[in-house]
């Protein structure tokens, strides 16, 4: 069980509004400000190289709180900015064959897929999209049916930025794996609401951030690479941290997944990482993932009795984010409208997912995604909130 009042007792951000978008940016615990502020305070006091050489071991183990939260080995794991970098660091290495196929998902994010767009022009490649089963969810036998040979890649969205989806990104791994292919998961809106475990996965890459449901500061996130690519895999931009200058006319790649990383990077946000995973930790994530999809739950119920609402979510067990559109009603003006009476919503336009939008013929949507800080009361009151603002 999560002790909740003491959860509360630790954010201070809900002094301030009722915060109910864990999956654009969630509210910090105390415990991660403090991290990032301490560092901060002593690289002003004494200067930033000489604060990393004396919190060398606080900072070296983050990467041992990133390795446990995910079930990987230490040098599995590279700290980045963000998702997005972890994510084009593990896509643009990859030696694709001109001619072969990337397969992905029908809700993929537009980060991911634009990449997709410029390495299918520039390397000949080809983007295939699985078809999604009856629930929403991509189609394991579309799958299986279209591997083949000249398959390079499957890259999917593990959590979609909307709809409620989670893709069954297990099984996905485990028809990867049988046909030998590459398997990189995006688990940016996944990573904190649910239980990590790259070996059941499969997968050969993850991408993650801090920001979202781990409650981390913004500008972090981390990349898991299989140890079997460590031997053979080179970044497609490196420099002298991850590729030492050994001899005036030679490199050598580290021997880790730190060979992503670069000389710079903000300490100070690494240590906020670090504090919100062993936060998460300590919490539980089975406890977590638990009272998300019991408030979640609670909002779709209570959007579904508003006869206006259209709740969009996808999938036999919907996640945390909690997607829907209001007719006649601009979804922006609404997030505006919310905010001025204390709640913080979001909205998710149809570039976000573009092929899941065509398809479906999505507007721009409402998203509501409680965290475990919230209460049934928080989430009750916003529906109320919202209710009265489109009457």
């Amino acid at each position: 069980m999560i002790d909740v009042d003491q959860v509360r007792a630790d954010t201070p951000g809900i002094n301030h509004l009722t915060h109910l978008l864990a999956c654009g940016s969630a509210l910090m615990p105390e415990s991660v400000l403090n991290a990032v502020v301490a560092h901060t305070q002593l690289e002003a006091q004494i200067g930033g190289y000489e604060a990393q050489a004396r919190q060398f071991d606080l900072l070296d183990g983050v990467y041992r709180s990133v390795a446990r939260h995910v079930g990987a080995d230490t040098r599995e794991i590279a700290v980045m900015e963000n998702a997005t970098v972890a994510w084009c660091h593990a896509f643009y290495a990859l030696p694709l064959q001109p001619g072969s196929r990337i397969l992905t998902c029908e809700a993929e994010y537009a980060a991911n897929y634009v990449a997709f767009l410029q390495r299918a022009k520039r390397d000949d490649l080809k983007i295939e999209i699985v078809p999604s089963d009856e629930s929403g969810a991509l189609d394991l036998a579309a799958l299986e049916k279209t591997m083949a040979d000249d398959v390079g890649l499957v890259a999917i969205t593990w959590v979609p930025t909307n709809g409620g989806l989670m893709n069954p990104a297990a099984e996905v791994g485990r028809i990867a794996k049988k046909h030998g292919v590459p398997y990189l998961l995006d688990a940016c809106q996944a990573v904190g609401q649910m239980r990590i475990d790259v070996v059941e996965l499969g997968c050969d890459f993850l991408s993650a951030t801090g920001r979202k449901y781990l409650r981390g500061p913004r500008g972090t996130g981390f990349l898991y690479v299989q140890e079997k690519w460590l031997d053979t895999l080179e970044p497609a931009m490196i420099d002298h941290f991850g590729a030492p200058w050994v001899e005036r006319d030679r490199y050598e790649l580290r021997e880790d997944a730190r060979r992503f990383e670069t000389w710079e990077n903000s300490y100070a946000l690494r240590a906020g990482l670090g504090a919100a995973i062993d936060y998460a930790d300590r919490i539980g994530i089975d406890h977590i993932q638990n009272r998300v999809g019991l408030l979640a739950d609670a909002a779709r119920k209570a959007l579904s009795d508003i006869p206006s609402v259209e709740v969009r979510d996808l999938g036999q067990a919907p996640c945390g984010i909690v997607s829907f559109s209001i007719e006649g009603k601009d979804a922006r003006s609404l997030v505006k409208q919310m905010a001025a009476s204390g709640y913080a919503i979001g909205a998710s336009a149809p570039s976000s997912t573009r092929i899941d939008a065509e398809r479906r013929n999505l507007p721009t949507l409402l998203r509501i995604a409680p965290h475990y800080y919230n209460t049934e009361d928080e989430v009750r009151g916003a529906v109320e909130c919202l209710a009265s603002h489109i009457q």
